[in-house]
């Protein structure tokens, strides 16, 4: 039951009574038809706003009965302009006597990390250059320039074909990580703008929906491989992860797929990426001209309806079959190998580090992965411009060699091997206890 207090206005308005909260009571409002959450001691009660909640309801849901305070820094470039949809929706406060964090958090821990940040704003961490995305963005557009007059000029060759589906894989792939910068909204100063190029690079240059992306990444952000609560490790039964799933399902005599085998079927998955593209990207214009030069005669009608549209979408799934296992390989490096189980309540810190890991830092590898090999501190701070995560990083692992936090650092090509081997660990676990529980 909340307590009554009073507070006088500076205004010489009549005292307005402030609610207070003790958690116990604040973690029961964490059901899908009553959410309260904490920001900075102040509680809210956001059941009905969650549908409105420009991230997706379901991101701000996980939070419930929570101290969401990081999480909210981590998401808003601006939260004084986000404070005026939080207004209305206040309903209270933590009592006084009430810990800052829930459920028996480190509270110290959790100061630090919000120095840290404070030390990252006055470092300028958060400001992106536009140097650095002008020259990325004129990378993709180079080749993709590269390759329309590769056709005009050489034709439709086996080999032209082959480079320049190569090249065409690769732009493809850039754009991706660049429409992750802008998703993040760390481009620009403001939200308007990032969602507005957002929605151009992932739904124009990448064939899908800025809004399916959001739903999804923003999630994935707020509660890394947590089930029920990430949706990248919601598998619908193609795979097991981590270390209590496999028994669980086993102990069921569960079988939707032999999992003993998935690190083998893990590399037939990947064909089933390209298909989440919608069949309109594969329809474009520009691809029947590749397949029809301009000194080849025109072929009758029902020919460019059967052979051109035909060849066309084979181009495109060949594309995309190529960009789908650059794309699965470089974002389940870092966060399958790592736990995977239900949600332990951990503060912001804790909770990206036992998720996520690094790939060790090259030009290579920045640029192969989209600086993705910086997991670690994209995770903690989602917003900030990816050229600045190896500046933030030495303060990243200080802090968690103060506190005994793991800070996981590996080679690129060990990081492939050890999604194959955490997906066979979790495969002979689902089969011991299938066989034997």
């Amino acid at each position: 039951m909340g307590k009554g207090g009073e507070q006088g206005g500076d205004s010489g308005e009549p005292a307005a009574q402030i609610r207070f909260y003790t958690w116990e009571e604040i973690q029961k409002h964490n059901l899908r038809t009553d959410k309260w959450l904490v920001i900075e001691r102040k509680v809210y009660n956001v059941t009905k706003w969650a549908n409105r909640h420009p991230g997706g309801q379901r991101v701000i849901s996980h939070c419930a009965g929570e101290d969401a305070t990081d999480a909210f820094q981590a998401f808003h470039i601006n939260p004084t302009l986000v404070q005026k949809f939080l207004k209305p929706l206040l309903i209270g406060e933590l009592a006084p006597g009430e810990p800052s964090q829930d459920r028996d958090k480190n509270s110290q821990l959790v100061e630090d990390f919000r120095t840290l940040r404070k030390t990252a704003e006055d470092m300028n961490l958060f400001q992106a250059s536009p140097l650095f995305f002008s020259f990325y963005l004129g990378h993709i557009i180079v080749m993709e320039v590269l390759a329309w007059l590769m056709i005009s000029y050489f034709g439709t060759g086996w080999i032209t074909t082959l480079i320049l589906a190569c090249i065409l894989t690769t732009s493809q792939a850039q754009a991706g990580w660049l429409q992750h910068d802008f998703g993040h909204l760390s481009v620009f100063k403001k939200s308007s703008w990032n969602h507005i190029v957002h929605k151009f690079v992932i739904g124009h240059l990448k064939g899908a929906s800025a809004n399916w992306w959001n739903h999804r990444h923003f999630q994935h952000h707020a509660k890394p491989n947590i089930f029920q609560k990430d949706p990248d490790v919601n598998m619908l039964h193609i795979f097991v992860l981590g270390d209590t799933q496999p028994i669980e399902y086993g102990k069921k005599k569960l079988k939707y797929l032999p999992y003993n085998h998935q690190h083998e079927y893990f590399f037939l998955s990947e064909i089933l990426l390209p298909f989440l593209i919608p069949c309109s990207h594969t329809l474009l214009i520009p691809l029947w001209s590749w397949l029809d030069p301009p000194r080849v005669p025109h072929p009758p009608s029902s020919q460019l309806t059967v052979e051109v549209i035909l060849n066309s979408h084979g181009f495109s799934w060949f594309c995309r079959f190529l960009e789908s296992h650059w794309f699965v390989w470089v974002t389940q490096m870092n966060h399958i190998p790592m736990e995977i189980d239900a949600e332990k309540h951990r503060d912001w810190l804790s909770s990206q580090m036992a998720a996520t890991c690094n790939i060790e830092q090259s030009f290579f590898n920045d640029w192969f992965t989209g600086h993705l090999n910086f997991q670690i501190e994209h995770h903690l701070f989602p917003t900030m411009p990816r050229h600045n995560f190896w500046k933030v990083k030495p303060l990243v692992k200080s802090l968690c060699a103060k506190y005994g936090v793991h800070y996981e650092e590996k080679p690129l090509g060990k990081a492939f091997v050890d999604i194959v081997g955490s997906l066979k660990k979790s495969g002979d676990l689902w089969l011991d206890a299938y066989l034997h529980k």
